[in-house]
């Protein structure tokens, strides 16, 4: 091992051990993309001694911390799933009186927003049985997923990203380029902090939807998670997962293929789930 490695190891059980973020969990490139940026943000040229930085700098520890956490999002990212997402919630509208959904690692409240605008924007949904939990486990991100309101950019363009909604105007207030989410969508959904590694699983959810997450998730750990996605789901209830994961061989006899191609299952037994 070389002195580098010594130090980001050293660094790595700092942040763990004194700031309670569970690094071990996660794959080592993706932390290191993370404090690398950082890094160059705070012009320190080591491990080490962006460990000193750390240890004498409680707002570096929490843009640090920040910057784990941050995951790419939109608006209905790959609208092909939340076409089928769609016939999810028609699906479960016609069976039960209350749809319970969750929305694991929410980011900055767009995934939640989405799945509140589509039970508004559908017909055969009955919006007024959904609610929504939405999770997530840095308390910034959260304030600004309350908040409810993005920019346009040049690389983002929101009314683009809303497009499978036939008029999204209903949902959105544009001004300028700024569209904040409308009361009525924000109605439906509750945010909350949860820690998917080290918290307790959640129960009788009828649609949990956990994307993109586990490519950042080191490959031992992923199993324990998915785990506690699933025993958060009621039987029959749905999971939705990223386009580029799968799931385990020790959890496939437990859910049915829904659109295999887009990750979404049906659990339908829960005795194969340890």
């Amino acid at each position: 091992m070389t002195s580098d490695d010594e130090a980001f190891d050293r660094l790595l059980e700092y942040v763990e051990d004194e700031l309670g973020f569970a690094t071990s969990y996660y794959d080592d490139s993706y932390l290191d993309r993370r404090v690398s940026s950082r890094m160059r943000r705070s012009d320190t040229e080591s491990y080490a001694a962006y460990l000193d930085l750390l240890q004498s700098d409680e707002s570096e520890q929490e843009a640090l911390l920040d910057a784990f956490s941050v995951n790419v999002t939109s608006f209905f990212r790959n609208p092909e799933v939340w076409e089928e997402v769609r016939n999810v919630l028609r699906a479960l509208s016609a069976e039960r009186d209350r749809i319970r959904l969750w929305s694991a690692a929410c980011s900055d409240g767009r995934e939640p927003y989405s799945l509140s605008m589509l039970a508004l924007d559908d017909p055969e949904v009955k919006d007024g049985n959904v609610r929504i939990t939405a999770t997530d486990i840095d308390r910034e991100i959260l304030a600004a997923a309350r908040r409810g309101v993005y920019e346009n950019t040049r690389t983002t363009d929101i009314g683009e990203q809303l497009a499978p909604l036939d008029e999204y105007e209903r949902y959105v207030r544009r001004t300028d380029d700024e569209f904040a989410v409308t009361d009525p969508v924000k109605d439906l959904v509750s945010f909350e902090r949860h820690d998917l590694i080290n918290g307790d699983p959640k129960s009788d959810f009828d649609l949990v939807v956990c994307r993109n997450l586990f490519i950042y998730i080191d490959a031992e750990h992923k199993l324990p998670i998915l785990e506690t996605v699933s025993k958060s789901l009621s039987v029959g209830g749905y999971l939705v997962i990223g386009k580029t994961e799968t799931l385990p061989d020790t959890l496939k006899p437990a859910f049915e293929p829904v659109a295999r191609r887009l990750r979404i299952y049906k659990k339908v037994d829960t005795t194969s789930i340890r």
